[in-house]
Formats: structure tokens, C-alpha cells, sequence
């Protein structure tokens, strides 16, 4: 099997956008950093196409790059990348710092930006990195299907899948796939890189290959792994 290649970098902070919060009064940020007891915080783009964000075994975030000029834009500030995805009509910012020196952060920062340009454009604003308040989304903030649907699913809480916002741990995601634990996902692990029209297809070699059954067995041997580490 061919080796994956990746490039991976250290983060000084990580930050989720959460609408509304600043009317209320709160920071409008999730800001997460690297300690001791969660772990360093990390950048991972895969040779597949995937970027994800990782503090321990905690993903706090995870998106194919693969069709990203189609739901997502990327700005550099300074040692900061600033990402707001819309996919589905609803829109989210992320941003993260790279940890280092000055110098250091901005190399890794650049660094980090080259790989990303081989997906998507990326654009550079120059001045300070944001601190507190990022640009806001265009569209008004309102209430999305996922937080209605929510609020209404008092009574079916037992029957209904659990729903799932923000960080998600290794181990929840592998239950999840194996089929032990119904999690209704987060908005980004729900696009697909291909089409409904380019999947049949995909599947059917799958199926043709002789070796695929052996794979899925495979795959399903190291999924139940990581539910033992």
C-alpha cells in the first residue's frame, strides 16, 4: 500500500465561531488552546484531500478540501487563517493561530497556506491578526433546520439519534461508523466530495475489485482497534 503523505503543524490557538454570542453579552469565539491535560493542538492535511484539527484524541474540526473553491474561503492574516464555509446555505467561521516565535508562526503560517493553494485560492490581508471580532457572516443570524429540529425533539430524545455540535472525540466517530452509537453529525462531516451521480459509479468498481471485500474487513478489524486503545 502506497504510503500517505501529510504535513502537520502546531497550533497556538484554534477558534470556533458561535453566532449570536456577542449580542448576549459573551465572546463571540470558542477559543481552544494546547495544555497539558488536553493536549497540543494540530493541523493536519492529508494526501487525500482532508484537512482536520486535532487537540489530543479530540477532532475539533475535520472538512475535504476536494471542490473547496465551492464552500470555502481562506484568508491569511499575518500568522492567522481565517476560513468561513457555507455549505447548504448555512455559513461558519473558523480561525487558528500557528504557535512559534513571530518569525515562526509567520513561516508556518506561509507554509501552511502553499499547501492549501493547491485546493483553493487563498487571499492575504495585511495588518494584525484578528483578536476578538472576526467579520460576521452576510446573512442575518438566524435560527438553522438542525437548532428548530432540536428544540421541538423533546419527546423523541429516546428514539432519535443523539445530535452532535462542535468537537468530536476518535472513539465517538468509530461507534458512530460501526454502528454502536447513532449520532445524528455536525454540518461538516455530512459533504461528500462527489456527486450523487459520481458515487454509483465509485461504488460499483469498489464492488468489481476483488480485493475490496478484504479491505472492508480490514478497515472494520482497525476501526474496532481503536475503540480497545
Amino acid at each position: 500500500m502506497a504510503t500517505v503523505h501529510k504535513s502537520i503543524w502546531t497550533l497556538k490557538r484554534f477558534g470556533r465561531f458561535l453566532p449570536g454570542t456577542k449580542e448576549d453579552g459573551g465572546n463571540p469565539w470558542k477559543m481552544f488552546e494546547p495544555s497539558e491535560s488536553a493536549g497540543e493542538l494540530v493541523l493536519t492535511i492529508v494526501e487525500s484531500g482532508h484537512m482536520l484539527v486535532s487537540q489530543g484524541h479530540d477532532l475539533l474540526d475535520g472538512f475535504s478540501l476536494l471542490d473547496a473553491p465551492s464552500y470555502l474561503k481562506v484568508q491569511q492574516k499575518s500568522d492567522t487563517l481565517l476560513f468561513r464555509l457555507t455549505v447548504k446555505g448555512e455559513s461558519r467561521l473558523i480561525r487558528m493561530q500557528f504557535s512559534g516565535s513571530r518569525a515562526e508562526a509567520l513561516e508556518e503560517c506561509s507554509s501552511a497556506v502553499l499547501r492549501l493553494k493547491e485546493y483553493l485560492p487563498v487571499t492575504t490581508q495585511r495588518g494584525p491578526p484578528p483578536l476578538s471580532c472576526p467579520p460576521t457572516p452576510n446573512q442575518p443570524p438566524t435560527k438553522t433546520t438542525a437548532q428548530n429540529q432540536q428544540a421541538g425533539a423533546g419527546e423523541a430524545m429516546a428514539t432519535e439519534p443523539e445530535v452532535v455540535q462542535g468537537s468530536l472525540s476518535i472513539k465517538r466517530l468509530t461507534q458512530h461508523f460501526l454502528g454502536e452509537h447513532s449520532l445524528s453529525l455536525p454540518l461538516v462531516y455530512r459533504h461528500s466530495a462527489l456527486s450523487r451521480g459520481e458515487l454509483e459509479p465509485f461504488v460499483r468498481l469498489c464492488l468489481l475489485d476483488p480485493s475490496f471485500p478484504a479491505l472492508v474487513e480490514e478497515v472494520e478489524g482497525e476501526l474496532r482497534r481503536v475503540l480497545q486503545d
